[in-house]
């Protein structure tokens, strides 16, 4: 997924959290994502399930070996010692309506907008989730010296935003505080204003964070202030 962002973006991202860090001593970090997954395996199992129903499907409609072009002879079949011949075209035919199943279904649904629709939204976020906590700990958020990282991880093609705040944090806020983020978050991504809504729940995260725990005298800054996108 192509993910359009102004020239100025990084800048102004990083501006929005050295100003939100200077009321507090907790750290902030933005990625994005164009993508956490292929789903190819969600796409396999549609397919497979498609191939062992559909066959079945047909068999109450009479399926036949002449169905498909040149597999059958009708007139052998008719004949009792051609049984076997009838069968084994009949087996054949089978597998190739499998076979042919399984690989239309998969291609269909690798199309990105349906293969958004036909993956689960708990599978969706859960694969969210799992690539924003991996990057949480790629860049250092769990290592901070009072455990007040805070991220907030945006997801292009699956639509899905996390805000991940580590223990220190975590532990003295209702996780519901962190649902307006959430949500400034999503609706920039909507209205296609990425930075907008990253802004705006720096700016609340960093409210969130200033509440619980204020600048030091020396307000080190222990991870950089910036956005990735990956």
């Amino acid at each position: 997924m192509v993910i359009k962002l102004a020239p100025d973006t990084y800048q102004r991202i990083a501006m929005a959290i050295a100003e939100a860090e200077t009321r507090t001593s907790g750290e902030i970090f933005c990625v994005m994502a164009r993508e956490v997954s292929s789903y190819r395996d969600v796409s396999l199992g549609w397919a497979a399930a498609a191939a062992l129903i559909l066959p079945l499907a047909l068999i109450p409609l009479g399926m036949d070996p002449s169905w498909i072009p040149g597999l059958a002879d009708a007139w052998q079949a008719a004949h009792l010692a051609f049984a076997d011949v009838a069968i084994a075209q009949t087996l054949s035919a089978y597998a190739l309506i499998q076979a042919a199943t399984l690989v239309v279904v998969y291609l269909l649904t690798s199309i990105p907008t349906l293969r958004r629709r036909v993956t689960p939204r708990s599978v969706r976020q859960a694969r969210v989730r799992r690539a924003a906590l991996q990057q949480f700990l790629a860049h250092g958020l769990h290592v901070t010296e009072a455990r007040t990282g805070v991220l907030l991880f945006a997801c292009a093609a699956d639509h899905q935003v996390e805000v991940i705040a580590d223990e220190g944090i975590h532990s003295r806020v209702d996780p519901d505080v962190w649902a307006k983020a959430v949500q400034a978050l999503s609706r920039g991504l909507k209205a296609n204003d990425p930075v907008d809504g990253f802004e705006t729940a720096i700016g609340l995260c960093g409210d969130v964070l200033a509440q619980h725990f204020p600048p030091k005298v020396f307000n080190r800054n222990e991870v950089e202030d910036k956005l990735i996108v990956i």
